[in-house]
């Protein structure tokens, strides 16, 4: 069986390092890059894989990396990091086929299960859709909250266009994901988008 690798593409020297040691000890081959140039400048990706790529980087942005792969044909499975204020864009590229995403700051353990869990699947294998019976057991309520969540804005703003506290807009959150048998939003984002 070929050895399967996790490429690493990010700016920040300590995250490239310690994603690279991260990797290495699950027993993972791991390549790290501080560009999506220096990236695309290896040339070959034989190897199956999975691409851990932070949305938000001096010059090509993660983003447009993904683009650039999908545009060539390069199907490989792609967990984007990101802050808080790129969900928007975790969520477009989620819709182009990224695999995931991660929020900062990180669990090691959770990006692990997601990267462990990508690399089993076949790169453009999309995640199963929610079952139509699980959304019909949304309430009008907590419809409201997921589309509004789906579009990547923050419970602060979800909250201020329902008119409803903070608080209220996460115990909906959480109702939703226990309904959809979620446990994390990224999980949310990839059933959901699936549909």
């Amino acid at each position: 069986m070929t050895e399967r690798t996790v490429y690493v593409v990010d700016d920040d020297e300590a995250v490239r390092d310690s994603l690279g040691m991260l990797f290495r000890a699950a027993g993972l081959r791991a390549e790290t890059f501080a560009s999506a140039q220096a990236f695309m400048q290896r040339g070959s990706w034989e190897r199956p894989g999975c691409l851990v790529l932070d949305i938000r980087m001096p010059g090509q942005s993660g983003t447009a990396l993904h683009e650039e792969l999908l545009g060539r044909g390069l199907r490989i499975p792609v967990v984007f990091i990101t802050g808080h204020g790129d969900i928007r864009m975790a969520v477009a590229a989620m819709k182009k086929g990224a695999y995931d995403f991660v929020e900062k700051p990180f669990d090691d353990h959770q990006l692990l299960g997601q990267v462990m869990s990508a690399l089993q699947g076949d790169a453009g294998e999309r995640p199963v859709a929610a079952p139509e019976d699980a959304l019909a057991r949304l309430s009008e309520r907590e419809r409201e909250v997921l589309d509004r969540v789906l579009e990547g804005k923050s419970s602060r703003q979800v909250a201020e266009e329902l008119f409803i506290s903070v608080k209220t807009v996460e115990f909906h959150r959480a109702r939703i994901m226990g309904k959809l048998g979620v446990r994390s939003v990224a999980q949310l984002f990839r059933v959901c988008l699936a549909r």
